[in-house]
């Protein structure tokens, strides 16, 4: 048998407002409510609700047959909550099928794990609480953008969790399949299932292209293709965000109607079907251990961190939020409101904004980005961070 693992990445984060030096900042009054919130209500629309009733019709269908699985970020999950609750709920339904597991991250979808292991943990175990009170006990693990090396892996087996994802980047793997499971290097329990990223991008990616070779695609086509993956397959990781699916393509480029149709051409094959990561982990063995001595993600075409930490004015901001740490902790029980505004400049898409990339890493950048710029980007992240800091230095001379 071999198992088809889908993944759905569920993410928005707190935008800023577009801050300038001279503006006058009231308290904490850092995130653009009114975008953010049209966002989440925009996107829930096009993509979560409409995308969550077929799931959940695609498992009916199938007699259960049909699985997936979810990571939603902390920053999701309140926005969700506060604006699009009937898109929480739908959520919750597909957990209560017991075919949908959810998975476990940092809190805010931050970079803590390349450079504040104690933070990384503290942010785990807060959306480990999250996870746990909607959808049941997670014992599967995904860092932001699948950012991995055997150090975060470590911590991920240290923290309890039996089985990680990954991206199955070439200079990581070499000749090897990333259709097996693998033991990070320095684990012994945890278990690392990796993307199959050209299956994974004809969906994510190519799918709209007019110009792609394969465009139009069909689901009999693309299951063809699955049935077709060559041994020593013993999974196919398909991993992506699930934005994908009505927002960054639209409902009329015929994304939904693909993926209602997708399962029953999967299961045509009695030697395929769907299985969670969790399933996964428990069924099958790991093919050898596998060593990950720089970090590895899903993002740009160097898989790397240049999305995040690239240029010099995203490492000068990222080590600026990272610096605050100790000063804001110190004050959590008199002011957690700056503990949470703080936590929300880690999240990993404010330093995503100032990549300066090039072709159609570029583009995806600029698709993601509120601003005109990512010098733009830059200015309004470490003004609004500038104030943050300066509250914190006014609480402490307080508590003092």
């Amino acid at each position: 048998m071999i198992d088809v693992v889908f993944y759905f990445q569920v993410h928005q984060p707190y935008r800023l407002r577009k801050w300038k030096p001279a503006d006058k900042i009231k308290k904490l009054d850092l995130f653009d409510t009114g975008l953010n919130r049209l966002v989440a209500e925009r996107v829930a629309e096009r993509c979560y609700l409409p995308m969550n009733k077929l799931l959940l019709a695609a498992i009916e269908r199938t007699d259960g047959q049909f699985r997936c699985s979810f990571s939603l970020s902390g920053t999701v999950i309140r926005q969700l909550r506060d604006w699009v609750p009937e898109a929480l709920d739908s959520f919750v339904a597909l957990a209560e099928t017991g075919n949908v597991e959810f998975l476990c991250e940092t809190s805010q979808h931050s970079l803590a794990g390349v450079v504040d292991l104690d933070e990384f943990a503290d942010q785990v175990e807060l959306q480990r609480t999250t996870i746990t009170d909607l959808f049941g006990a997670p014992t599967s693990f995904r860092n932001t953008e699948l950012i991995l090396d055997n150090t975060i892996c470590k911590k991920v087996e240290e923290l309890g969790f039996e089985c990680m994802l990954g991206e199955g980047a070439d200079r990581l793997l070499g000749w090897r399949s990333p259709q097996v499971p693998y033991r990070p290097k320095g684990c012994k329990t945890l278990k690392l299932l990796l993307r199959s990223y050209s299956l994974s991008d004809d969906i994510a990616f190519r799918f709209s292209n007019r110009k792609w070779p394969s465009y139009p695609l069909f689901a009999d086509t693309y299951a063809g293709w699955l049935h077709d993956v060559p041994p020593p397959a013993q999974f196919i990781g398909l991993f992506m965000d699930y934005e994908t699916f009505g927002e960054h393509q639209g409902e009329q480029t015929g994304i939904l109607e693909f993926m209602r149709h997708l399962p029953e051409q999967v299961l045509q094959d009695p030697s395929f079907r769907f299985r969670t990561p969790a399933q996964v982990a428990a069924e099958r063995e790991a093919a050898s251990d596998l060593d990950i001595p720089t970090p590895v993600s899903w993002a740009d075409v160097e898989r790397n961190l240049s999305a995040w930490l690239g240029n010099p004015m995203q490492t000068a901001a990222h080590t600026a939020i990272h610096a605050l740490r100790q000063e804001v902790l110190a004050l959590a029980d008199r002011r957690p409101d700056l503990v949470a505004a703080w936590r929300d400049f880690t999240t990993s898409d404010h330093v995503y904004y100032v990549a300066t990339k090039h072709h159609s890493d570029a583009e995806v950048h600029d698709y993601f980005s509120p601003y005109d710029s990512p010098h733009a980007a830059f200015v309004t992240l470490m003004t609004a961070l500038d104030h943050l800091r300066k509250e914190v230095q006014k609480a402490t001379k307080k508590k003092q």
